[in-house]
């Protein structure tokens, strides 16, 4: 009996601790809820009913920060990945490089490092891309557009081409910049959302 004890014990000592499943989405202000209330981002609606919205109890973990482009992200991904060991990690991150006029061909390089960033950590990595306002020009809107599906398509990326596609017609749904959703436009996001990710967190 007492060997038995020692051999419980033994392997309490040595079994590894297994962390729960984790998505982490980094973002700009599009997912730090700018101007809203503490929680009410349509990623802290995720976090707070995962089990409806992604089909699993994910533990969700919001990195995005207001006014972060690509190349902040890149700066910041290695010790968010350090830190939280996310089983999963959703980018979506452009639209200030996008708003800003910075090189797209930047913008893809920062994309695809991310990419790679986190597929050596063995986690799963997935996109959300953005479209620019109609007043930046048809040309420019159409190459950061297609900046953006090459580099999913090259990647292989699991890709959702436009995150706020299901309130971006409805100009009620958005805050005096015209930019940035309301909070009553958060749930239908995170709705939106939440089915890309459990339809791709299943493949």
């Amino acid at each position: 009996m007492q060997t038995l004890r020692v051999f419980f014990l033994w392997l309490t000592f040595i079994s590894p601790t297994f962390a729960a499943p984790t998505l982490l989405v980094v973002g700009d202000s599009l997912s730090a809820g700018y101007r809203l209330d503490q929680g009410s981002s349509w990623v802290d609606i995720l976090a707070s009913n995962p089990k409806r919205l992604l089909g699993t109890d994910l533990q969700v973990l919001n990195a995005s920060i207001s006014g972060e482009t690509t190349t902040g992200g890149l700066s910041r991904l290695p010790g968010l990945l350090d830190r939280h060991q996310p089983t999963s990690v959703l980018i979506v991150l452009g639209a200030n490089d996008g708003l800003r006029g910075l090189p797209l061909e930047t913008m893809q390089e920062n994309l695809k490092a991310m990419f790679a960033l986190v597929e050596a950590t063995g986690a799963q990595v997935l996109y959300a891309g953005v479209e620019l306002p109609r007043n930046y020009g048809g040309p420019f809107t159409r190459a950061f557009r297609d900046a953006q599906d090459s580099v999913a398509e090259e990647t292989g990326t699991s890709y959702l081409p436009f995150f706020l596609e299901p309130v971006a017609l409805d100009r009620s749904l958005f805050q005096d910049d015209g930019l940035h959703p309301t909070a009553d436009a958060q749930p239908i996001i995170a709705e939106y959302v939440g089915r890309f990710l459990q339809e791709s967190m299943s493949r």
